[in-house]
Parts: C-alpha cells; structure tokens; sequence
C-alpha cells in the first residue's frame, strides 16, 4: 500500500544561478512570472514562460 504523506513536498523551489556577464550569484524562484535581472549588471537571467522560467544564465544549485 500507498502511504499519504503528511505534509506535502513543494513542486516549485530556488535555483542558485551565475551570471554569464559578471559572475554574480543569485538565488532565484524556478517558478517565477516577472522577468529576473542580474543586480549587478542588469543582465536579464531568466524570463516567464507561462510555468517555469526560461533560464539565460549558468546554473549553479539547486536550493531546496
């Protein structure tokens, strides 16, 4: 048999990614709807994409 888990697992989670342009690090949500910009340089990182983000830079971690 099947258990039910108690609390479910989250389905979304963070992703640590790198900038290709400055190499600054940030964390950024896998499941995001606005467009995510290095803070560094302003390069964009990730886009929506009506689900996931569309990722444009390295990534690094998987935060979860």
């Amino acid at each position: 048999m099947k258990k039910k888990e108690l609390i479910p697992k989250p389905q979304s989670r963070f992703l640590k990614v790198k900038c290709s342009k400055c190499g600054n690090e940030q964390a950024v949500f896998e499941r995001s709807s606005m467009i995510i910009k290095c803070n560094v340089c302003d390069e964009v990182l990730a886009e929506p994409s009506g689900g996931k983000i569309k990722i444009k830079a390295e990534v690094t971690q998987v935060l979860e």
